[in-house]
């Protein structure tokens, strides 16, 4: 028997608790920001009416403000958008136990087997859903129904704000597949990069590659993409009470062709620092320290591990850390044939929080600007299937094309 997957989407949350104490500010463009004094504050969240002026999330206050003179600005309330979250999935447990947060505005829940309890229509439920969060909770909501959970979150990508879409066994080829191949779940920047060379830009494209060529040019990131696009997806929905034993997060590849320039070596790293820091960000983990793995053309494994002085998600700092083990393992021209970088030491956000704040106090607000810049990177890779930041991944160029 299929699962029956929902995928629960709040639109616009930031903006959308905010304008709840705001009912004038409803039907005006508003924007929830960091620091409007400085040249380098960045846009959180944005309402419909500043969308249609074309106001991205993760770009410049001045851009955003360039483009809509007349855009209001908020200040960001985290500690309220964590209470209305919790608010959030509380209703959203009265319909199942097996709740699955996915940030702090989506959650995933599987109704396999108490959907018969209301009504047994998956799609109704999921417009019950966001009949009662407009008016218990003044928010709107996009839900996605599939038979699994990647599925679920791109119909609850497909059409915004406050829609439903069932992606189903019937249906699932016909809505899929044309979509960029961004649209899935953890296909980032730097792998989008990676798949555009060998022009897969579609997840049909995606779907139709050679399993095993994947494997060679990403790893088991590539394996678990293919899974995806072919809708083979099984993972689990977990209750957020389920504890999870998870020691570590890491990504490996072997690369198509050796890599013997510190560019080349660069590019690997940051595709997948750049994957293992968005892995962290979803399941609310930090890294405490950091090990990589380089394997020569002879497969010999060399390892190296260091502690970081604060816990982090951060893109940027897992890459310098993975460099910084990666310039002690090897020193060009000498081959690289495969890389790994794994998190370890790993905490939970309010542990590592307390860890920032005694370790890197003067650090603090550039640290919460990078926070704040990879979160809203997030949620662009999320709803819209590309990203605002990447890092330059370069690639060796291949010798022969190992994709069909």
């Amino acid at each position: 028997m299929d699962r029956i997957i929902l995928h629960c989407d709040l639109n616009s949350f930031y903006a959308s608790v905010e304008l709840r104490s705001r009912p004038d500010l409803q039907n005006v463009p508003v924007a929830v920001c960091g620091d409007p004094t400085s040249r380098h504050g960045i846009i959180l969240a944005k309402n419909e009416p500043a969308k249609k002026f074309g106001v991205q999330t993760a770009e410049t206050i001045w851009q955003a403000k360039k483009k809509c003179p007349e855009l209001v600005l908020l200040p960001p309330h985290h500690k309220l958008y964590r209470q209305v979250s919790k608010e959030v999935n509380t209703i959203y447990e009265q319909y199942t136990d097996l709740v699955e947060p996915f940030g702090i505005d989506e959650s995933w829940l599987d109704v396999t087997h108490t959907l018969h309890l209301f009504g047994g229509d998956a799609k109704a439920l999921a417009d019950h859903l966001r009949q009662r969060m407009k008016q218990e909770m003044g928010l709107t909501l996009s839900v996605g129904v599939s038979f699994n959970k990647v599925f679920a979150k791109l119909g609850s990508d497909y059409r915004k704000p406050d829609a439903t879409t069932v992606v189903s066994r019937e249906n699932w080829q016909r809505l899929v597949w044309p979509l960029p191949v961004g649209a899935l779940l953890y296909v980032g920047g730097a792998a989008r990069k990676i798949l555009a060379q060998f022009g897969v830009k579609t997840i049909g494209e995606l779907a139709a590659c050679k399993r095993d060529a994947l494997e060679t040019l990403m790893g088991k990131m590539g394996v678990q993409l293919h899974d995806y696009a072919n809708g083979l997806d099984t993972d689990p929905v977990r209750s957020r009470y389920e504890p999870e034993m998870v020691k570590s997060v890491g990504n490996g590849t072997t690369f198509p062709k050796n890599l013997t320039t510190a560019e080349q070596v660069r590019g690997g790293v940051a595709v997948l620092a750049d994957s293992v820091a968005t892995r962290l960000r979803h399941s609310g983990l930090y890294a405490g320290g950091v090990q990589v793995t380089v394997r020569d053309p002879q497969f010999h494994d060399r390892s190296r591990q260091m502690q970081l002085s604060a816990p982090t998600h951060l893109i940027r700092e897992l890459t310098a850390a993975a460099m910084d083990l990666t310039g002690q393992l090897w020193k060009p021209p000498a081959p690289v044939r495969a890389l790994t970088v794994t998190a370890i030491h790993l905490v939970r956000s309010e542990d590592a929080y307390e860890q920032v704040d005694l370790f890197t106090a003067g650090a603090a607000p550039k640290k919460e600007k990078q926070e704040q810049l990879e979160a809203a990177m997030d949620r662009l890779r999320g709803k819209f299937g590309t990203d605002v930041i990447s890092y330059g991944a370069a690639r060796p160029e291949k010798e022969e094309d190992p994709l069909p």
